[in-house]
């Protein structure tokens, strides 16, 4: 399979060189040439196939050409050694729980796939040291730390805005030490991702360093969140749900609602999508207005989606060949303050007793305001509640049980390196290094 650049002025790459370089040259993010359908005996089969069963054909469709299918097969086994629950909410509505991975966040799945897909091209190919950039708002960087965490070969610099993730998602990554640096940033996500995308484009330090990206503009980490959705339909399935099916998609720098829409591409019968956003509504305006207007991002209580710019758009875009009318006839959208997204929790749990993270509680409203007669929707809740344990217990009025695997995080000790927003600053950093 071979890749192009959004930006048009790159094409024909490789999947090894788009995993190692991350962003394309002329600073575009890769698509593949082509998106393959699946036959239409593997949809009327899906529900009885396992979800290492319905990854790891999905996986040979994007990757299949490039890796031989054993090691494909391994890759994808040993990213999805989790279950992924689907859970009844209300009639019609049901709770996909992405959050049962090493660091109870949806991301585990993209950055173990991508720790590993990496690992083997080093390996094969006796590259040396890669450095990987991550800018995060929250759980992209404790997924992307710990997925890469001891991969020999591989170096992780971590980019996180001071004071605006919470405690348990920066213990994440500032406590793990050996291969991973965190990088604290007196900034936003959006001055942690200007940072990232510049050294990228920076010639001095890619000839110095070998740089690339675990953000979710690597193809070996928002690809494989395709996984998500076959198996929600092959669940919904086989609960006789599947005709009509809406599914709703927390969205912050959109890899995730990406994933969605190339698995709709290859013959997912899915009837459309509604990327939900807190505050920063970027995505929606555009829906509304056909204008697409990036600006500050605004600290909410579901930070991982504090997002002014979301990078994927561009993917979204190409997809779509720019065409607004067609983007919007596939996805909708909605926004909630974080006063409407604290009320959804405390509604949530009082109805169902099924405790919401921010995250998932702006797609279950969204679904609850949205969903048509007729139609089934299922939201993707996307990190554990106890990753916002302090928002979540004020408006529940509970305790909120942390699990056993982050609360050993909170023991370790913090360690990470002050940057400001200056590139200049950063760039030394790493040339120092």
């Amino acid at each position: 399979m071979k890749y192009y650049s959004t930006n048009k002025k790159v094409s024909g790459e490789t999947l090894e060189a788009a995993v190692i370089k991350g962003l394309a040259a002329d600073g575009g993010l890769f698509m593949p040439e082509t998106i393959k359908t699946l036959p239409r005996s593997f949809y009327e089969n899906m529900e009885n196939l396992s979800l290492q069963e319905i990854a790891c054909r999905v996986a040979e469709a994007f990757f299949g050409e490039d890796i031989p299918s054993d090691t494909l097969k391994n890759i994808v086994c040993d990213t999805l050694n989790f279950d992924i629950p689907v859970v009844r909410m209300k009639e019609n509505i049901y709770s996909l729980e992405l959050f049962h991975g090493p660091t109870l966040a949806f991301k585990d799945v993209g950055a173990r796939f991508m720790a590993r897909l990496s690992g083997y091209f080093i390996r094969k190919k006796g590259a040396g040291q890669v450095n990987v950039l991550v800018a995060t708002s929250g759980d992209t960087g404790s997924a992307v730390a710990n997925g890469f965490w001891g991969v020999d070969g591989i170096r992780v610099f971590v980019l996180y805005p001071e004071g605006k993730v919470s405690e348990i998602q920066e213990k994440q990554f500032t406590t793990l030490g050996r291969n991973i640096t965190a990088i604290e940033v007196d900034g936003t996500f959006d001055d942690c991702q200007a940072l990232v995308k510049s050294a990228f484009m920076d010639g001095e330090l890619n000839e110095k360093l070998k740089l690339t990206s675990a953000n979710s503009i690597n193809v070996a980490r928002f690809l494989p969140q395709a996984f998500y959705y076959f198996y929600a339909y092959a669940q919904m399935k086989r609960l006789g749900k599947a005709d009509d099916l809406v599914i709703c998609v927390p969205s912050g720098n959109f890899g995730n609602l990406t994933a969605g829409l190339f698995a709709k591409r290859m013959g997912l019968p899915v009837k459309r999508f509604i990327a939900a956003n807190n505050r920063n509504d970027i995505f929606l305006q555009y829906l509304k207005t056909g204008k697409y207007m990036p600006r500050p991002s605004i600290a909410t209580i579901a930070n991982a989606m504090d997002v002014g710019n979301p990078s994927n758009f561009a993917r979204i875009l190409d997809l779509y060949g720019g065409s607004h009318s067609a983007i919007s006839a596939e996805i909708s959208g909605k926004a909630y303050t974080d006063d409407q997204i604290r009320e959804t929790i405390g509604t949530a749990y009082k109805e169902t007793k099924y405790v919401l993270d921010p995250h998932g509680a702006c797609a279950y409203r969204a679904l609850c305001e949205e969903l048509l007669p007729g139609e089934s929707g299922v939201f993707l809740e996307t990190a554990h509640p106890a990753k916002f344990r302090h928002t979540v217990e004020e408006v529940i009025g509970e305790e909120v049980k942390v699990p056993e695997r982050l609360a050993a995080f909170m023991k370790g000790e913090k360690q990470s390196v002050p940057m400001s927003k200056d590139f200049q600053a950063f760039k030394s950093y790493l040339m120092s290094l």
